[in-house]
């Protein structure tokens, strides 16, 4: 990762300038220590993802611009998906066919459940069962989709650690699954929570190109 002079802390602190938000409140609503949010403005402290994620969700801004910013290097189609998602708001309320508004948080906690799941035989075993007949449904439309076959092939293998198994079974889990915080047939972004869980699993792992 290569640093920038700072920019993260001077972005920080216009953002919170134009939103009228102390250190303090920014703090309750990331729930990130204030002491961490100051350091990191002022330079004394590098920014993790979690802290961007956190940052990003909270603002309203794109990670892709935080993660710029702290130094992080931002392939294009990153860049691409995490735009997007400024976007996804406004489609869905174009649409009658979902009524509820999407939120990371949504996706986070969904697949939070997914890993503890995938954790348990009955996991396991819908992974085992039911990934294959998933894979040739979406068939080549979906995103990711050689990234979640390689998961499949460590997973059933249990080549990796326990937390590493647990990530990717997440995520499995979650593809697999008929419900998820944007139904897949809403059309054009039905998948994008989906190649949003495979980012962050990427992520995790470390394998993120």
């Amino acid at each position: 990762m290569e640093e920038k002079s700072n920019e993260i802390g001077q972005l920080l602190k216009s953002l919170l300038m134009e939103r009228s938000l102390s250190m303090r409140k920014f703090s309750q609503m990331t729930g990130i220590d204030t002491a961490i949010i100051s350091k990191i403005t002022n330079g004394k402290r590098r920014a993790n993802p979690e802290h961007l994620e956190r940052f990003a969700d909270s603002l309203g801004v794109s990670i892709s611009r935080l993660y710029e910013a702290a130094g992080y290097t931002v392939d294009q189609k990153q860049r691409e998906l995490n735009e997007s998602i400024g976007h996804i708001q406004v489609i869905l309320e174009s649409t009658e066919l979902v009524d509820k508004e999407f939120r990371l948080e949504d996706v986070k906690r969904e697949l939070h459940k997914y890993e503890q799941l995938s954790q348990t035989e009955e996991g396991a075993e819908t992974i085992r069962n039911k990934f294959a007949g998933k894979v040739e449904k979406v068939g080549s439309i979906w995103p990711f989709i050689h990234n979640l076959e390689d998961m499949h092939e460590k997973f059933t293998q249990k080549r990796g650690t326990k937390l590493e198994l647990t990530l990717m079974g997440g995520a499995l889990l979650y593809f697999i699954a008929a419900v998820d915080c944007i139904p897949d047939y809403v059309f054009p972004v039905g998948y994008i929570d989906d190649a949003l869980v495979i980012n962050w699993v990427m992520n995790g792992l470390g394998l993120k190109k």
